[in-house]
C-alpha cells in the first residue's frame, strides 16, 4: 500500500507542478489551444480533399479487383 500511496503523491506532485509553471490544463495557453482544438474540429472537410479522397479509393478498389483477376488466372 505505501507503493500506491507514494506514487499517488507523486503524481499529484507532478500535476501541481505544471499548474505552478503555467503549462496545466487550467493555463492560459491550455484554454486556448482547446479553443484553437475546438475550431479545428468544427471546420469542415474541402471539397477538394474530399473528391481527392474518392478518387484514391476508386483507384485502389480498381487496384484490388485488377489483382483478384490475375491471381485467379494463375
Amino acid at each position: 500500500m505505501t507503493k500506491d500511496n507514494s506514487a499517488l503523491q507523486q503524481r499529484v506532485q507532478s500535476q501541481a507542478g505544471r499548474d505552478e509553471d503555467g503549462l496545466g490544463p487550467h493555463s492560459d495557453i491550455g484554454s486556448r489551444l482547446r479553443a484553437l482544438y475546438g475550431a479545428v474540429q468544427d471546420e469542415g472537410v474541402p471539397d477538394d480533399l474530399l473528391d481527392l479522397l474518392e478518387r484514391l479509393d476508386s483507384a485502389e478498389q480498381a487496384q484490388k479487383s485488377k489483382t483478384g483477376k490475375h491471381q485467379d488466372g494463375e
